[in-house]
């Protein structure tokens, strides 16, 4: 789980450094934005699997398309439900609708959670129950004050759970399966990038344009790489719970873009720091406690050994 943890970690501070880059894609709208990620995200994707040892997966799927004839069909709502996201994660700041989109990831890990208790009856400890219950008192303040609930919060919230769901329930839940995500929205990616809109002309007047797409790529390979293998090595509650660091990193990033924390704001973002202190206590007590154990155990494996050696 160790393992897990540290993959869902990177891939939220490189999220935070994802919604930062942004600002360097203008003048690039989001549309112009999102092609361009998947076209160049793809091919780091590809080379983080030949590094991880994961290419195999995409042979294994392309065999499973003609073997189970409900796949491609799958594949392709996967790749909607995926890329839909990555687009929304990328139109918010564009649009001045950060917040909107902070928010969906705030009550995104609260949907993970539940999912993670009632369909695989995962069981919470101490800390996570009441870092579940700071993050409902922040979550609910601020569906208080906003009054409703913004579509490209509801969306985040759901959609995301669903999608990894079912990748777990089609057995596509490794880099492989995400490979495939990005690999058949291609044909919107480059309809978007050549013949949408004139990205190539500003990229060719701005010529900066051409290695921040390229940075895109190699940021949006890695974090979503750590994303998707963290997904499969943590449980559905540990791995929605860690989530809430990346909507903390979001919420910085959309300050730092310009977008102002409201004073009523704070009630909703403190309990969710909070919550976040909490699962990073219990972190450090689980590791603290593993190494103890360890020491335990090399101390009695030298007494057993000492015993050995006098007989």
């Amino acid at each position: 789980m160790y393992k897990g943890v540290t993959l869902s970690v990177l891939a939220s501070v490189t999220f935070g450094i994802l919604y930062f880059y942004t600002h360097f894609l203008q003048p690039l709208d989001s549309e112009q934005t999102f092609a361009w990620r998947m076209l160049a995200t793809l091919p780091f994707l590809t080379l983080f699997m030949w590094w991880t040892g994961d290419l195999k997966q995409i042979g294994e799927i392309f065999k499973r398309i003609f073997k189970q004839p409900w796949m491609l069909p799958w594949l392709i709502f996967s790749s909607v439900l995926c890329t839909t996201q990555l687009w929304l994660f990328l139109w918010g700041p564009i649009n001045g609708r950060g917040l909107q989109v902070s928010l969906g990831y705030f009550l995104l890990p609260l949907v993970m959670v539940l999912v993670g208790c009632v369909l695989y009856k995962e069981k919470l400890s101490r800390w996570q129950l009441a870092a579940v219950v700071l993050a409902v008192l922040g979550v609910g303040h601020e569906l208080w004050r906003i009054g409703n609930i913004a579509w490209e919060t509801a969306y985040i919230a759901l959609a995301y759970p669903l999608y990894f769901f079912l990748r777990r329930v089609c057995k596509t839940d490794h880099l492989g399966g995400f490979w495939w995500d990005l690999f058949l929205i291609l044909p919107v990616a480059v309809y978007l990038a050549f013949f949408y809109s004139d990205s190539i002309s500003l990229m060719l007047n701005a010529t900066h344009l051409i290695w921040a797409v390229i940075g895109l790529g190699f940021l949006s390979a890695f974090g979503l790489g750590s994303y998707i293998l963290a997904s499969r090595y943590l449980p559905f509650v540990v791995f929605g719970l860690l989530s809430y660091l990346e909507p903390v990193l979001l919420a910085f990033a959309s300050i730092m873009l310009g977008e102002r924390v409201e004073a009523t704001e704070w009630l909703t973002y403190i309990p969710i720091w909070l919550a976040v202190v909490l699962l990073v206590i219990e972190g450090c007590l689980h590791l603290a406690k593993q190494k103890r154990n360890a020491n335990i155990l090399a101390r009695n494996r030298g007494k057993v050994q000492e015993r050995l050696d006098m007989e």
